[in-house]
């Protein structure tokens, strides 16, 4: 029987419309063809770019995945071992490591490159930052204009880093590990290195003070969300506090300014803030007071004997005032590392601050103007480590933010400069921009096992790093034997001087990408052999050279060399360099023969295939 209800005849109606969509030919033509368009628009740009690129003669990195499959196959027969220890599936399992290796690296190449996403990805960030407060993988939006790095915040919200099941996901291999196919998985507990270092240094009479320094994120939580009140709340992860108290429960000294910072930066009558706004680091003011605690903790805890201060003469006593420590003020404006690490779009020149260039200021977030102390000698010259100090001091970016002048920040004013001066006391250092829980030590033991005995004379040691290292860093441990100096088969230029040479890349470490990293500046290890030069005594030589690989996030024609390179450079000896660039953040080649060799430091000339 037929319906004859209204509303059942509509019902029927709305179903079969709903169940069919008419779309005009034209209509479909026009959105395949711009479905089409979207799709290969972005390759065909960037092909064109790399071709004309590539006829003009320069490198284009995308095109090197052509170039790996062939060193893959050659690990399958590089496979430590002897040939009846080696698996096939060790052999298998290498291969793969090597081209998952070169596969990532040419993502990274791909998208750093991209001709589209240089282009679109500024404006984009920067709608979504000014407007929709979001950030990226690296940085977070804060209260406008504060941004603070995701280690940071994830050390504070995430799991207590000594929570078993953290500790256990860490080190395990899978999507919950720090590490990866190619990389290898992280030792993740800090306590057994720091109490194996204590350990170490005990065994030579010499004190150990650890400095973990609080980040952003801990001390002004305001600054991230408005909806903390100012010294409403002390935040912190959850397993620092059992940290600290295994530490001293097993004879550590820790220097923890995270109490006093709280306090005074977060009372009633603070004064200004004790971080940058768009960096990852401490302003100078907050800096200073952490080296005039750090001299309290030291006078309760350690007995150091009177020391002279440097003077005129080497070796010859200073006079009672002559070679005191003075301080300067001097004023510095730079750029945020954070605020680098977003990508934002440059101002234009015409809303740019006098004097700038449009560069320097990133739209929305400009850069920060500081005072800082300088530490002079008494004869006016910057201050200079001393190896012959007592005290030497391992440390990290928090040392180096206003005594590298690489970072931007001044020099001569970090916090090893500020401690000797409140301690009017000599001291050395050891300290590199990154991975605090390991590259410091790592390179003390190197230049143990080297035979340059950097422990001699030592009463105390004292060890800074970032706080988030210790839910994320790699705490691996070293081994601190004194060697012997042995005969190298690494070729090194005398002091002073300088080699142009030719050879092949054989080895090289990885480069991060601009941006992923809150350093502007990166070094990167290499081994280069089969040496060519006017010098006979170096013919077929080889050479550990370090390069510089990234320059004010830009990197350089050395982040794109591949083994099997062929290359032309300047080599010096590291010697005659390293006080300009040994606190800067690099990469070591895993081989530990390598490590131990004497190194250069090498300038490109030029490169080819």
């Amino acid at each position: 029987m037929k319906s004859s209800s209204p509303y059942l005849n509509r019902e029927a109606q709305a179903m079969r419309e709903v169940g069919q969509t008419t779309i005009r030919p034209a209509v479909a033509w026009v959105l395949v063809a711009v479905f089409l368009a979207v799709i290969y628009a972005v390759p065909l740009i960037q092909q064109v770019r790399d071709v004309r690129l590539h006829l003009a003669g320069a490198r284009v990195s995308a095109y090197d995945i052509f170039r790996r499959v062939p060193e893959a196959f050659a690990a399958w027969g590089h496979t430590p071992g002897s040939l009846s220890t080696r698996s096939p599936m060790a052999r298998v399992f290498a291969a793969n490591r090597q081209l998952l290796r070169e596969m990532h690296a040419y993502e990274d190449a791909l998208e750093d490159e991209s001709v589209v996403n240089q282009r679109v990805r500024p404006s984009v960030q920067y709608v979504l930052a000014r407007w929709l407060g979001a950030g990226n993988e690296k940085a977070y939006c804060g209260v406008r204009p504060w941004l603070f790095y995701r280690a940071d915040v994830d050390y504070l919200t995430g799991p207590g880093f000594l929570n078993p099941v953290q500790l256990a996901c860490r080190a395990a291999a899978g999507e919950f590990a720090a590490g990866n196919e190619w990389t290898p998985t992280p030792q993740p507990d800090p306590r057994q290195a720091i109490l194996a270092f204590h350990r170490q240094l005990e065994e030579r009479g010499i004190r150990l003070i650890v400095m973990p320094i609080p980040p952003k994120s801990v001390i002004q939580p305001d600054k991230f969300t408005d909806r903390f009140k100012v010294g409403a709340v002390n935040l912190q992860n959850l397993s620092y506090a059992a940290f600290i108290r295994e530490l001293k429960q097993a004879g550590v000294l820790v220097a923890d300014v995270t109490p006093i910072f709280t306090g005074m930066w977060s009372g009633p009558g603070k004064e200004g803030d004790p971080y940058l706004a768009t960096d990852t680091h401490w302003r100078p003011e907050a800096m200073e007071l952490a080296a005039r605690l750090l001299k309290q903790y030291i006078n309760a805890n350690v007995q150091l004997p009177p020391r002279s201060l440097p003077a005129s003469g080497v070796g010859m006593p200073a006079p009672p005032e002559a070679g005191k420590y003075r301080a300067q003020t001097a004023g510095v404006t730079n750029r945020g590392d954070l605020a680098v690490m977003l990508r934002l779009p440059a101002c234009p020149p015409a809303q740019a601050r006098p004097g700038s260039s449009a560069r320097e200021w990133a739209r929305g977030y400009p850069s920060e103007g500081v005072r800082l102390r300088q530490i002079l000698s008494a004869r006016g010259e910057i201050w200079a480590p001393d190896e012959t100090s007592d005290v030497l001091v391992l440390g990290d970016s928090f040392c180096n933010i206003y005594s590298l002048d690489a970072m931007g920040w001044g020099e001569s004013a970090g916090l090893i400069e500020q401690l000797s001066f409140e301690l009017q006391r000599p001291l050395d250092r050891l300290v590199i921009n990154d991975n605090g829980a390991y590259a410091t030590r790592a390179l003390l033991a190197r230049e143990l096992a080297r035979g340059r005995d950097r422990l001699a004379g030592k009463r105390l040691v004292i060890w800074q790093f970032a706080m988030r290292e210790l839910a994320s860093g790699d705490w691996k441990s070293v081994a601190l034997t004194l060697g012997k100096p042995a005969p190298s088969l690494f070729v090194v230029p005398a002091p002073g001087k300088d080699w142009n040479v030719r050879g092949v890349v054989r080895a090289i470490a990885p480069v991060p990408r601009p941006g992923t990293v809150p350093y502007k500046d990166h070094i990167v290890a290499a081994h280069i052999v089969d040496l060519e030069t006017s010098q006979p005594a170096i013919r077929d030589g080889q050479a550990f050279v370090y390069l510089a690989s990234m320059r004010d996030n830009v990197w350089t024609p050395a982040a794109r060399l591949r083994p099997g390179d062929s290359v032309t450079m300047r080599l010096r000896p590291w010697s005659d360099v390293a006080p300009r660039y040994e606190c800067i953040n690099r990469t070591e080649l895993p081989d530990d023969a390598l490590q131990l060799a004497e190194p250069c430091w090498g300038e490109l000339i030029s490169t080819g295939r």
